[in-house]
């Protein structure tokens, strides 16, 4: 068809309501595809409607011949499952949503269907649908409602009409589901009592069957249907609010993605009812109808994008572990004198467990292990010595961050006030000194300690802990103008990736109620003992999370440079620590001359930069997680920027020790609060 013959005359004409199924469904698909246009341009769209509606309205031998299109068509395809239920998914399991999706991608749909949800992914497959669906004019919408208003017997005036009844049948289904969720024993036993006791699951259905057999009998407008409306209407905010009462248990028994995921799809549903009886009741129905079409074109698009599938995974991945990673950091933030003395002691601690960790290193090493055991027993040494710091009660510098960071995010609670703002920089001050004290802590002790080993081994021995072969190894691979800042990197990320691992398995603990399981559980207390299995129980649910962070850091430590190296990957851990003790085994090994050498100089350069590195990359990580997690989408950040360079300027040192409360008011003085240029608040905090 050439452009000349390609008008709306000629698109009308090549109806035929005699065709096949699947080429009436692939002329339906091409007028929609003309409506577009080559160009995503809406004005021009909405233009074609009016050339197309004025030749459709001028020829009434094509008028009666769409009308036995338009029977047959609805004949084959029901509406109802399409309003309903289009855009929400089946299952829960991102691997069989994500093939799902792929397929969709990369197989084609075929036009003989009378599934109208597979029709309707045909019929409206470009973004721009939604847009010009919802700019359709007044006009142009009542000559389509026109056309797809089948005519109706005047003694029938009173009852419903074919597009009321399909919309009737469409809340039928979605209220249907509403209620079968909201019986689902895991979210139901999670909802609070006075939800149970007002039975709004229970009751939904009857009050829809009221309200859909006065409307069947006396009309949508009649009183006797009106008057069940309100009683519909308070049982659907019901059930909505009875979703947000899972959450609360959630945040305090553990969260579950299947449980979030059916959440979602609840509140969305109850959304759907929402709209479909808006609709039904509205008295401009054309305008509600389109705006709900080009509301299912966008649900479409969504239900298809694998973007949108992982960002709202890796959102419930992130909400499963913030939670339980913000109540870890909180242990790990210095408010006051005595908590910074006290983080200094447990650092410095820390290094010196660090410094045994060092030496043993050197010993394994020493054994010529082949790649995997050596990288196995390297992280069993990590391991066990992260594991011995946690049960004295020690600190590890670069293990803080990707715990502390959702911690401060708790703080991004309300930006808009004053309080807010100030809460958050202050979190950031402490944050950030309470990284000096356990970095200088650590190192403090780490030197000493690794000095005092070699110095022993000499005495006792007579050679160092390192050979000179190995100690310029050593040396020359911990260069600044080398691998190491890439590798300090990757590190940072292994940090981040050990508080995931720690949160996932503390979230799962916890949703599980091992605890419990642990302390109560007949078969356990008759082999432990009552007391014994309580006290287990308390252990457990207090260090599962540490424990689980530090042996998986550990692990990963020792057995990804090993990994890597398998393909090819000359990857290696740039940990501050180590990195320090290992340079001062080297020192000790060289002689105090390798002082003099620039080789030296270069690796303390790189070592002062692999402590910031690994904190940064750590922490952001954390961070991002945090906010995916609270739904914190646009933090405003010129406000916070403002205040934190306000404070930097009024009391530099309240972030790199305690200041006193003058202090922390002067530079809580003067702060512009005054909102930014096109500023949106922010969306509260709360709901996964």
């Amino acid at each position: 068809m050439t452009p000349q013959d390609d008008t709306p005359a000629t698109r009308l004409a090549a109806l035929d309501p005699d065709a096949s199924l699947a080429e009436r469904h692939l002329w339906l698909i091409a007028l929609i595809d003309w409506l577009r246009g080559p160009k995503a341009d809406v004005p021009a769209t909405l233009k074609r409607v009016g050339e197309l509606l004025d030749a459709a309205e001028a020829d009434p031998d094509w008028l009666a011949r769409w009308r036995l299109w338009w029977r047959r068509f609805r004949q084959d395809v029901d509406l109802a499952p399409l309003l309903a239920d289009f855009g929400f998914a089946s299952q829960t399991a991102f691997m069989t949503a994500l093939g799902h999706r792929i397929r969709h991608k990369l197989l084609p749909s075929s036009p003989l269907t009378t599934d109208m949800t597979e029709l309707f992914g045909l019929l409206f497959h470009d973004p721009l649908d939604a847009r010009w669906l919802g700019a359709l004019p007044a006009r142009q919408l009542e000559r389509i409602g026109a056309l797809l208003a089948p005519e109706r017997d005047p003694a029938a005036a009173s009852q419903l009409s074919d597009w009321e009844q399909t919309l009737v049948d469409a809340l039928s289904f979605c209220i249907g589901q509403i209620s079968a969720t909201g019986f689902r024993p895991e979210l139901r036993s999670r909802m609070s009592v006075e939800v149970r006791q007002a039975r709004s699951f229970l009751d939904l259905p009857i009050a829809l069957e009221n309200f859909r057999r006065a409307a069947a009998a006396r009309g949508l407008t009649s009183a006797e249907a009106q008057a069940r409306l309100p009683e519909l209407h308070r049982l659907l905010d019901q059930t909505r609010l009875a979703a947000y009462s899972v959450y609360a248990h959630l945040e305090e028994h553990g969260i579950s993605v299947g449980i979030v995921f059916r959440l979602r799809q609840l509140r969305e549903r109850v959304l759907r009812a929402t709209t479909l009886l808006d609709c039904l009741l509205s008295g401009q129905r054309p305008r509600t109808t389109a705006r709900l079409v080009a509301r299912l074109v966008r649900v479409g698009h969504e239900s298809r994008s694998i973007r949108a599938l992982i960002a709202s995974s890796t959102q419930l991945t992130a909400a499963r572990v913030a939670e339980r990673s913000a109540e870890s950091g909180e242990h790990y933030i210095t408010r006051n004198w005595d908590e910074y003395r006290d983080m200094l002691l447990r650092a410095g601690g820390g290094g010196a467990v660090m410094g045994f960790t060092t030496w043993c290193k050197f010993l394994l090493g020493g054994l010529a292990l082949s790649a995997f055991w050596g990288g196995l027993a390297a992280g069993m040494n990590y391991a066990f010595a992260f594991v011995l710091i946690q049960l004295l009660h020690l600190t590890v510098a670069t293990k803080q961050p990707a715990v502390t960071a959702p911690a401060m995010v708790a703080k991004l609670r309300d930006l808009r006030s004053r309080e807010g703002v100030l809460r958050f920089v202050d979190e950031v001050a402490h944050l950030f000194r309470s990284q000096v004290a356990a970095i200088v802590g650590n190192l403090a002790l780490v030197i000493p300690v690794v000095v005092l080993i070699s110095a022993v081994l000499w005495l006792t021995t007579g050679a160092p802990m390192l050979t000179p072969e190995k100690a310029q190894h050593v040396l020359d691979s911990h260069q600044l103008l080398g691998p190491t800042l890439l590798f300090a990197a990757t590190t940072g990320l292994l940090l981040f990736a050990s508080s995931i691992v720690a949160g996932w398995v503390e979230n799962w603990f916890v949703l599980h109620k091992l605890d419990s399981a642990i302390a109560y559980n007949p078969t356990i207390t008759s082999r432990l003992g009552k007391r014994f299995a309580q006290r287990c129980g308390h252990f457990m649910r207090t260090h599962v999370s540490g424990l689980t962070a530090n042996i998986s850091l550990g692990l990963m430590l020792g057995l990804v440079p090993a990994i890597a190296g398998f393909f090819g990957l000359q990857l290696d851990v740039r940990h501050v620590t180590l990195v320090t003790g290992q340079l001062t085994a080297a020192v000790m090994a060289l002689g105090w001359t390798v002082l003099l050498e620039p080789a030296f100089w270069s690796a303390v350069a790189a070592t002062l930069l692999v402590g910031p590195i690994n904190l940064a990359v750590s922490f952001y990580l954390a961070f991002r997680l945090a906010l995916k997690a609270r739904s914190v989408s646009d933090v405003n950040r010129q406000r916070i920027q403002s205040a934190i360079r306000h404070r930097l300027r009024r009391a530099p040192l309240s972030f790199l020790w305690p200041v006193s409360a003058q202090q922390e008011a002067q530079a809580h003085a003067d702060i512009d609060m005054t909102p930014p240029e096109n500023h949106e608040d922010e969306p509260p905090h709360g709901r996964v």
